[in-house]
């Protein structure tokens, strides 16, 4: 499949202030500590769509299209953010072609600064051997930095089962790093309840997660997991890094 073409984020017109996008953020987790417990994945994506028409952006890894699937389902059009880092697994770039081809959204490939060879060229090959977490900074973390303030939310796949780093994550806080809302629709969900989705909706998936990639990131720096192992263990082996950053 051909490159699909790579669109400019659009910036919302009347961007609301921090107070009143934080008084939404208070609003939400009030209403979520009632006697009826955590809102469904379902009712999150509905309160998004309400409450930020237009103005709210899909992060997807595209391991799999759930998310932008279940966001889309209530938000058709949505903006759909995919960090081509210029690492990724041809099969990753065949499921991002996919989506785009697939779902009513619109999809924005977020590039760093700088190409491979220019990274190599400034800082040496091979920089996720020797500084993994420099690498991520310049190819995932710092691109999405320049377009999220564009919006008002960003919506993530994060879920609370992936790695002790994320047991506590909430449905919607406030982005101090970002200065944005994030919501984390499946926080709650297993990765069987994943696979449940998919199948049900017959999303595409990352043919990846049936040839041992729980996780999937970079090609250089993910390899398969051992049963038994953390779902987050190909990530960065051999390193102290259990996270790219942007959810830190």
């Amino acid at each position: 499949m051909t490159a699909i073409p790579v669109p400019t984020p659009s910036v919302p017109r009347g961007r609301r202030s921090e107070a009143e996008l934080r008084a939404l953020v208070d609003e939400f987790n009030a209403r979520a500590a009632g006697p009826r417990g955590e809102p469904s994945a379902e009712e999150v994506a509905a309160w998004l769509a309400e409450t930020f028409p237009g103005t709210a952006a899909v992060a997807c890894s595209m391991a799999d299209a759930v998310l932008p699937h279940l966001v889309s389902r209530f938000a058709p059009g949505v903006d759909v953010l995919f960090l081509d880092t210029g690492y990724h697994f041809s099969d990753t770039l065949v499921t991002r072609d996919l989506v785009a081809q697939d779902l009513p959204i619109r999809l924005v490939n977020v590039v760093p600064e700088q190409t491979v060879a220019e990274q190599d060229a400034a800082y040496g090959a091979r920089l996720h051997e020797r500084d993994p977490a420099l690498c991520c900074r310049l190819r995932k973390v710092e691109p999405l930095a320049r377009v999220l303030p564009t919006y008002e939310a960003w919506v993530t796949g994060v879920r609370r089962d992936e790695a002790p780093t994320r047991a506590q994550t909430p449905l919607v806080t406030w982005d101090d790093k970002n200065g944005l809302v994030k919501v984390n629709p499946l926080v709650a969900w297993s990765f069987d309840d994943l696979q449940s989705y998919a199948s049900e909706h017959r999303v595409e998936v990352n043919s990846l997660l049936s040839d041992g990639y729980p996780s999937i990131g970079c090609e250089p720096c993910t390899r398969r997991v051992e049963p038994g192992e953390d779902p987050r263990a190909g990530r960065w082996a051999g390193f102290a890094k259990t996270e790219c950053g942007l959810h830190t």
